[in-house]
């Protein structure tokens, strides 16, 4: 059974094959490296990725700029699995707290050397405009505030449903009803869209340009 002090060794040689001096449990602290010329390094030494860990290494910053986070390597194929799925997660993470990220080999492998994911840096985040345009015309376009914040489970009714489920009332009052007279009733732009898209699966074309509501539209819009 691995325990944290089995990470200490393999960080530490690999910062002293990098000219560093190391030293253990400096107050308070999991690894200390110094050597002259360059920032002091701080490492903290967990068995897997926890918030406890970042928030560890988040007060660290407070000594050094140069803080890594460093857990052991997954050393089982579901283990590999887990961490795969979650690594790309954790690095994210990681560059916006300005902290680095290493994989400590187990044990067994202690011929094998410390995997540096990542060093620490300042980060600048970059913004999506393209996203951020996509924020603002959904908030714009929704009509009033549909949805309960921290919702899950629960269909999200965005601005797309709510011109759908328009357009599905006004088929369940009048039947058939053609393409240009439902964008007239309704002002929405991308009728046609929406339609022949059948996105929820409640229309259904009857003739050029015609629609009416399908069983499911009728049994959903209610």
């Amino acid at each position: 059974m691995a325990k944290e002090t089995d990470l200490y060794l393999p960080v530490k040689r690999f910062l002293e094959e990098k000219g560093y001096e190391v030293k253990a449990e400096v107050n308070g602290a999991d690894v200390v490296a110094m050597k002259e010329g360059a920032p002091t390094v701080i490492v903290e030494l967990k068995l897997s990725f926890s918030l406890d860990l970042v928030l560890q290494g988040v007060d660290r910053q407070n000594l050094t700029d140069d803080v890594y986070l460093a857990v052991l390597a997954p050393n089982t194929p579901q283990k590999r699995k887990n961490w795969r799925q979650k690594q790309r997660d954790y690095q994210k993470l990681c560059r916006k707290l300005g902290l680095g990220l290493m994989l400590v080999p187990a044990a067994e492998e202690e011929a094998g050397s410390v995997t540096v994911l990542l060093d620490p840096a300042p980060y600048t985040p970059r913004k999506n405009k393209k996203k951020e345009t996509r924020l603002v015309q959904e908030f714009i376009s929704r009509s009033g505030d549909p949805n309960t914040g921290g919702s899950t489970r629960t269909t999200i009714v965005t601005a797309y449903r709510q011109d759908a489920i328009r357009c599905a009332e006004l088929l369940r009052e009048n039947g058939e009803m053609k393409v240009a007279d439902i964008r007239a009733e309704t002002s929405i732009a991308k009728t046609a869209s929406i339609l022949q898209k059948n996105y929820y699966g409640w229309f259904e074309r009857t003739g050029r340009g015609v629609y009416t509501l399908t069983e499911k539209g009728k049994a959903e819009i209610g």
